[in-house]
Parts: C-alpha cells; sequence; structure tokens
C-alpha cells in the first residue's frame, strides 16, 4: 500500500517517518520524498496514529489526489535543485511532465490554482533557498554556485537573488559574518 505525506521536503522528514513506522510495526519497501510504500495492508488505526504520529513534525498523510499531485511537483522540484547536481537537460516542464506522467498545463493550472504561485516561481524560490544555503556554508564563490546551479550568469543570479529576497548575495553574505561577530562577541 502507497502512502502520500504532505510537506516532506528533507532527510529529517524521512527520519520522521521512518520513526513513526518503527513505533506502529509497520514495514516498508521503499521510502522516498512524499511517499512510502508499505509491506502488506494497514488498519484504520494505525493510519490515525500514523498521521497523530507525522503531524508532531509537521508532515501529514494525505487522500486528496490534487493534494498528492501537488506534493509530487513540489518533491520533485526539491529533489532536482537540492539533491541532484545533474544539470537539467531538458526544460522544466519537459522534466515534471516526464516524472508524473501528466500534461504540463495541468500541473501548472492544478500548482497555480492551490498554492497560488506558478511552479516556476517555485522553482526559483528553491533555487534561491539553495544559493542562500551555499552562500552560509561559504565555500563556494558566486560564480560557483552560479555555474553549479545552472544560472546564466551571475548578473542572472544576483537578480533573481535581490528580487526573491530584497538582498544582494553580497549583502546576505555580510549579514550572516555580521550576525556569527555578534555571536562570537556573546561567547567572550
Amino acid at each position: 500500500m502507497k502512502l502520500f505525506i504532505k510537506n516532506m521536503v528533507c532527510i529529517r522528514c524521512k527520519m520522521a517517518l521512518k520513526s513513526e513506522l518503527e513505533k506502529l510495526g509497520l514495514q516498508y519497501t521503499q521510502l522516498q520524498l512524499g511517499e512510502v510504500e508499505i509491506k502488506g495492508s494497514i488498519s484504520e488505526d494505525q493510519l490515525k496514529l500514523l498521521d497523530k504520529g507525522l503531524r508532531k513534525y509537521e508532515l501529514e498523510l494525505m487522500d486528496d489526489k490534487r493534494s498528492m499531485l501537488i506534493e509530487k511537483i513540489k518533491s520533485a522540484i526539491i529533489e532536482l535543485v537540492h539533491y541532484t547536481d545533474d544539470q537539467l537537460k531538458v526544460n522544466l516542464s519537459d522534466y515534471l511532465s516526464e516524472k508524473l506522467d501528466y500534461d504540463y498545463t495541468y500541473l501548472a493550472n492544478l500548482f497555480s490554482e492551490v498554492q497560488g504561485i506558478t511552479i516556476e516561481k517555485f522553482f526559483i524560490s528553491q533555487r534561491i533557498e539553495k544559493v542562500k544555503e551555499l552562500l552560509v556554508y561559504d565555500e563556494l564563490s558566486l560564480t560557483e554556485i552560479s555555474y553549479k546551479l545552472h544560472f546564466s550568469s551571475v548578473a542572472h543570479l544576483s537578480n533573481q537573488f535581490k528580487r526573491i529576497t530584497g538582498l544582494t548575495p553580497s549583502y546576505f553574505k555580510q549579514l550572516k559574518h555580521k550576525r556569527k561577530g555578534i555571536v562570537d562577541i556573546d561567547n567572550v
């Protein structure tokens, strides 16, 4: 039996799901972002307990097909941006259509209707979140980040970053260093 989980976006979410499944003695054959394949059957009581346990982690079971599809779109984009280094060899619309086996126009209309933003804006916001994460790690230059996340140029990355956050990447990085300095002073 396949179960779909809302708001499951990271490895910690997978760990939380594994923990809740173990508490209920449920075994699974496959666990990935947004879904789990349970071995055998699961009772209504177990479903309720699993949902209650997942809500502690701001996760929840889904049974609405539209919601499940929205979560699959989000998971596909999050996986693409945050967990793969491969460059997207086709455009996003073709990638999502192929991965989810739906017409992109349907996916885009459904996503916009339910989420209130376009798939493209969600994709851009996820890319900017990844840029922020890489800036905080301070291991890559802006040029390297731009290349890694497949922006057409550093200027393109900077413009998108400023439009989403209101800050330039350089200023964002300075804020991080200022906050670290404040923390260091507090620890003296």
